[in-house]
């Protein structure tokens, strides 16, 4: 999971993505956080026909079912192989809700191999290795709060299985066997990646049917990496 990434301003968001305004002006965070405001990108809803949108929401999906906008659980992260039965993505999912989020970089926590006594993990900065912003994918929701009339904008980020992946399968504590104590085997342990939408992809992820968004669910290679202590 994402729980950290850094955010373009708008005139960097505007140039990779061909949307927004020319007035470079944050308004939303910096560096992201669950429940702060950031930017992403999505299909224009008040359009017929097709085109982007750059909106600022809360960083936590809303479902439609929540009774306020302040969640007692995390919706920051969605598990790609669950959009369709979770309760709270499966509407945004099934709706084609889809979004692109940017990031200049995300962190990770390392925590090396394995050592009962090793208490502290070490962050690790993601960029991309062209040097462009990540264009992650998310889900978004609009929730309106039905006692004052507000509207919230909300977005989750998506997550995909890494076992296995040479730089993605290495991030995360180790998880350990009930039973045993010690650290499963490493094609057992769910780590967890982003999942980047290239550039030539975004249109069929905002616009296409959801056959074609579930075909671009990959796990990123990893080339497109660089990494390293932040």
């Amino acid at each position: 999971m994402c729980n950290r990434y850094v955010s373009p301003d708008e005139a960097a968001i505007e140039r990779e993505w061909s949307v927004g305004s020319r007035n470079p002006i944050r308004w939303w965070d910096e560096v992201l956080f669950p429940r702060g405001t950031g930017a992403f990108i999505r299909r224009a809803r008040d359009e017929t026909g097709y085109s982007r949108e750059l909106v600022a929401g809360h960083w936590g999906l809303i479902p439609w079912f929540a009774k306020e906008p302040k969640l007692a659980y995390q919706t920051n992260n969605a598990r790609s192989e669950e959009l369709a039965a979770k309760a709270s993505f499966k509407m945004p999912w099934a709706r084609g809700q889809r979004c692109i989020i940017p990031a200049d970089s995300f962190d990770e926590p390392y925590w090396g191999p394995y050592d009962a006594q090793f208490k502290k993990c070490e962050w690790w900065r993601f960029r991309r290795a062209d040097g462009r912003p990540w264009g992650l994918a998310g889900l978004w929701n609009t929730w309106t709060d039905k006692a004052t009339g507000e509207v919230h904008e909300s977005y989750t980020m998506l997550t995909i299985n890494a076992d296995g992946h040479p730089l993605m399968g290495r991030m995360h504590k180790n998880e350990l066997d009930a039973k045993t104590k010690e650290p499963l085997p490493l094609e057992d342990q769910d780590k967890r990646s982003v999942i980047p939408i290239e550039l030539a992809d975004v249109d069929a992820w905002l616009a296409g049917t959801q056959q074609e968004a579930a075909g671009l669910l990959q796990v990123p290679a990893v080339e497109l990496f660089n990494a390293g202590p932040a």
